[in-house]
């Protein structure tokens, strides 16, 4: 069979890990054959730590990844592979990890089917993070993970998903040292301006912000500027970006499709069934067992409103002097979606700045087809 005669087409599994060192499930899918590990192109994580600049679990999912790589693919090949952990299983969130791997079928005529593609970006200088120059970045990686996605239509990505760098105080007195100022001096909020940067460089590539009418002092701050269709995660153990864009393409084959929702609060459901209804999903109430059994993923992200209020109600996420307010948001945002598709191995992240409207978020579920 030659090459001209296959197709590309994602597998997505989803595992689950008991802590962030378990690969065991990994090694068992390769052991079967169900996992080639030369086709990995990114594993999504959710692991069980805070979530904030000292979640360690991260750094310590990400080196347990690596050498699972390292054993089978070796460390050239493994450094092509976004590693995506994103910390805190607040409430249910059932620590997992999600792998997406490229194969190659036969052509079988079943029209657009799930496409992916992955791109990581240079080392962000310190002085760049939550600034125009990390929006323009981000944005030039997206458009190369588009083109390797061979999407060319920005309305066909459904969604990307980005691992973002954070400022430590290492990282602030290294600039410093260079005679540069860094955005902010405060760890915890880097996070956020990462974020949200990060964010905004996915509307930019997507086509729903312009670059001129993002002004420096609107990031982390205007959230009436946002993307649909961004998720990112800022974590301590990387410095540049590790991209991958999801969405549907013509020149993919597979069972698999995407579809996505924006929540408009922590609340809002009904957005997220309508997705679901788009794949297919059609009966009432919370999806029964044969169809949690064709969702391969949800991805989802949560954040606590600026208002300090759910419709009208006040809330006090933001008022938790001990309980960051994106744990609180995680676990609420969970909640809502196992309640929709009765499952909890979920990949949802906490802090949504310019990631859907205020208190809002994006949602991408991907499921074989009905």
């Amino acid at each position: 069979m030659t090459s001209s005669l296959l197709n590309p087409m994602v597998a997505v599994h989803r595992v689950a890990a008991s802590g962030p060192d378990d690969v065991a499930g990994l090694e068992r899918l390769v052991e079967t054959g169900t996992l080639d590990p030369s086709g990995i192109v990114a594993i999504l994580g959710k692991t069980e730590g805070n979530g904030c600049v000292n979640d360690f679990s991260r750094g310590f999912a990400t080196q347990s990844l690596k050498l699972f790589l390292h054993r089978h693919i070796g460390p050239d090949a493994a450094a092509s592979v976004c590693l995506v952990m994103s910390g805190g299983t607040e409430g249910a969130l059932s620590p997992h990890w999600i792998v997406f791997e490229r194969k190659h079928v036969k052509e079988f005529g079943q029209g657009p089917a799930l496409a992916m593609g992955s791109a990581i970006t240079p080392p962000l200088a310190a002085e760049h993070l939550g600034r125009r120059a990390q929006v323009e970045m981000v944005a030039e990686g997206v458009r190369l993970a588009m083109d390797r996605a061979r999407i060319a239509d920005p309305a066909e990505v459904h969604f990307v998903q980005i691992k973002c760098p954070l400022l430590t105080a290492a990282r602030v007195t290294e600039a410093d040292g260079r005679g540069f100022a860094t955005a902010t001096r405060d760890t915890l909020k880097s996070m956020g301006l990462s974020r949200g940067a990060s964010a905004l460089g996915v509307a930019v590539a997507l086509g729903e912000l312009q670059m001129d009418a993002i002004a420096e002092v609107a990031i982390g701050a205007d959230m009436g500027l946002w993307s649909g269709r961004a998720s990112t995660s800022a974590g301590i153990e990387i410095m540049g970006h590790e991209i991958l864009v999801l969405g549907m393409s013509g020149e993919w084959s597979g069972p698999l499709r995407i579809d996505h929702a924006v929540m408009t609060d922590a609340a809002d459901i009904e957005p997220v069934r309508a997705a679901l209804g788009r794949l297919g999903f059609d009966g009432p109430g919370q999806l029964g067992a044969e169809e949690r059994a064709r969702v391969r993923a949800v991805l989802a992200k949560a954040e606590a409103s600026r208002t300090g209020t759910v419709r009208g109600m006040r809330h006090t996420m933001l008022d938790d002097s001990d309980i960051s307010a994106t744990r609180h948001a995680r676990a609420f945002v969970a909640g809502v979606l196992a309640g929709t598709v009765g499952l909890t191995d979920l990949f949802v992240s906490g802090g949504a700045e310019h990631q859907g409207p205020d208190g809002g978020g994006p949602v991408a579920i991907i499921a074989e087809r009905g």
